[in-house]
């Protein structure tokens, strides 16, 4: 029933996470047992990095149990909807289908999860919104093509309008990338991610993201900042900041943070649109060369 090979640590397993229905939080002190663990993983869901479960904690009140047979499950709550996720590999069906009775659902089902759970008799369906966006690094960084045009020419207005710069967002500039959230906060009405990406900035080096910061005329102006994914081969942006008062910005910091970063990443994943129709427009903008699909299961019938 498993897609991979799924207690990498079994004692410490057991000693770290209590058995079901116990649950503990979210906390550093897992990230030495389950990032190697997230790591592994093919299949690519943004979710599914140890610091997205630690950034997005609070907000998806996410507690981590196992199963009697070791299997780590993710608890969650959205708007009052119960939900489990089983990133590492799916449990017998006995147990799935107490889970499906206390938490409702099961999320971010991936495809190979999909087909098992079906036969299992589950109920699966697509969730849209939740779709990871892929891109080809090389074609983000070149923008060739037609199909770019308007994209070249923002950022050819912006080369030419500004004087900017291009770091590694170390830590010395980890300050200046807190000013650049602190004005991208001011102008705007929604709170969004504000505070999963203020801790990621602080908490930059445990979690080990990487990213890029900008500098326009001289002061910090954007920002991005992610981890690899699908077992190394590709990057996914947790994070991308920058002010609206330069025209073509955030044209200019996609592309250059595709130029930036290493060839070993073939595509980009730029996370999901949650049904918000303006940013599904922006991301099919840029061509995505495919999704991750996700899909959510409840109990079927038989």
């Amino acid at each position: 029933m498993k897609a991979i090979p799924q207690i990498l640590h079994p004692d410490r397993t057991a000693e770290m996470i209590p058995e079901y229905p116990k649950t503990r939080d979210i906390s550093l002190e897992l990230r030495p047992l389950l990032h190697p663990m997230f790591q592994a993983l093919p299949d690519g869901i943004s979710e599914f990095t140890f610091a997205n479960i630690y950034l997005f904690r609070d907000q998806h009140r996410y507690r981590v149990t196992r199963s009697p047979d070791a299997d780590v499950i993710i608890l969650g709550q959205d708007s009052g909807n119960q939900f489990f996720m089983a990133p590492f590999g799916l449990p017998e069906k006995q147990f799935l289908n107490t889970l499906l009775i206390n938490h409702q659902r099961m999320k971010c089902v991936s495809v190979s999860q999909k087909t098992v759970l079906e036969a299992m008799g589950f109920a699966i369906s697509e969730d849209r919104d939740n779709f990871d966006y892929l891109y080809s690094r090389q074609e983000l960084a070149e923008l060739t093509g037609r199909k770019f045009q308007k994209k070249r020419n923002l950022i050819k207005a912006f080369i030419n309008n500004y004087r900017y710069e291009g770091r590694p967002l170390l830590e010395q500039y980890l300050p200046d990338a807190l000013g650049i959230l602190e004005s991208w906060r001011n102008e705007h009405d929604s709170i969004g991610d504000y505070f999963a990406a203020r801790e990621a900035l602080e908490k930059s080096e445990e979690l080990q993201l990487c990213g890029g910061i900008y500098y326009v005329e001289g002061n910090p102006a954007a920002y991005s900042l992610g981890e690899e994914l699908a077992s190394g081969t590709s990057f996914v942006i947790h994070f991308e900041k920058a002010l609206n008062q330069y025209k073509g910005i955030y044209q200019f910091v996609n592309q250059a943070f595709a130029s930036i970063i290493t060839d070993s990443y073939s595509t980009l994943n730029r996370e999901q649109d949650l049904g918000d129709e303006g940013l599904r427009q922006a991301k099919h903008s840029y061509r995505p060369i495919g999704y991750v699909e996700k899909y959510l299961a409840t109990s079927g019938v038989g």
